[in-house]
């Protein structure tokens, strides 16, 4: 009888133990296709899910190869999201490999998007995170997605969604803080792939770029001359380098017309946590801040 006590007073704190402990046990398996968008996700399920991005840091979205360990991730997601409009052009093979039986949330659904010509095609520009603005559809899709997949956090992912649009929001006026006093024909800059136009769109800065939409689209020669004479038309003083990117062919272009380096950007892909881009914020405003600072430089 004393034993029988014994072990049921032994087993009484380790029940305890484990009631007390619904919050690890209901974690939600998230899986999003490239960093930007994991931190976003990250942003508005705080403790309640665990996130894994498919793509790492300084990854490149378009090029990516997927492995066997993200076929198991994404086996394993309770939720997965994409950000859509033909970025992840491998994410079909992935879920055929993978045997994934859900849907993919596409969170750039409902953003204005813009089209552009590549190829002699008409596409939909993918690149809809470089304006905070678009972010915040992100934001209240990926709501919308983790209350559906786990309702008793709802509350916590509206408190989360609704704080990380004040910032999106205090984001994008500080861009338009440093760009509006610019003078508009100051505001043009060289880089390696044509990923910032919503960012453009939004604050009325140029691109140029000798490749178009996808990094693996190949600029010919003819491109490349027509943009060195444009932007000599132009005089376009800065050019930057994007950190998923090969580097190459705008050096070329910039050594052809005499642009100056402005550094690196981050476009598509977080740095690591030791870099300066480790989350989506820490990328924009760092992003806005290499930008003005050329620009200042040119006027």
């Amino acid at each position: 009888m004393t034993s029988h006590r014994l072990l049921l007073s032994a087993a009484i704190p380790a029940l305890m133990a484990l009631s007390a402990m619904p919050a690890s046990a209901e974690t939600l398996k998230v899986v999003a296709s490239f960093t930007v968008l994991a931190d976003v996700v990250k942003q508005v399920g705080g403790e309640h899910i665990k996130v894994t991005s498919l793509v790492g840091p300084n990854g490149d979205p378009h090029e990516f190869e997927p492995s066997p360990a993200d076929a198991k991730n994404l086996n394993a997601a309770q939720v997965t999201f994409v950000s859509g409009e033909g970025l992840e052009g491998w994410m079909d093979r992935l879920i055929t490999a993978s045997g994934y039986k859900g849907k993919p949330v596409t969170v750039s659904e409902g953003i204005n998007t813009r089209t552009m010509e590549e190829d002699g095609e008409k596409i939909t520009d993918p690149h809809v995170w470089n304006s905070p603005v678009n972010v915040k559809v992100w934001v209240a899709n990926i709501e919308k997605a983790l209350s559906s997949a786990d309702p008793t956090d709802a509350a916590a992912f509206k408190t989360n969604a609704e704080k990380y649009t004040k910032t999106l929001d205090e984001l994008n006026a500080y861009a338009h803080a440093k760009f509006d006093k610019v003078a508009e024909d100051r505001r043009k800059v060289l880089t390696s792939h044509d990923a910032f136009g919503y960012f453009g769109r939004e604050y009325n800065v140029s691109f140029l770029a000798p490749l178009g939409l996808s990094t693996e689209s190949e600029a010919s020669a003819a491109d490349v001359a027509k943009l060195i004479e444009q932007i000599k038309g132009e005089h376009v003083k800065a050019y930057f380098f994007e950190n998923s990117n090969d580097p190459r062919l705008v050096k070329q272009v910039a050594k052809a017309t005499g642009a100056e380096p402005g550094g690196e950007l981050y476009v598509e892909s977080l740095s690591d946590a030791k870099g300066p881009a480790p989350t989506y914020e820490k990328m924009f405003k760092y992003n806005v801040d290499q930008l003005a600072a050329a620009m200042a430089k040119s006027s």
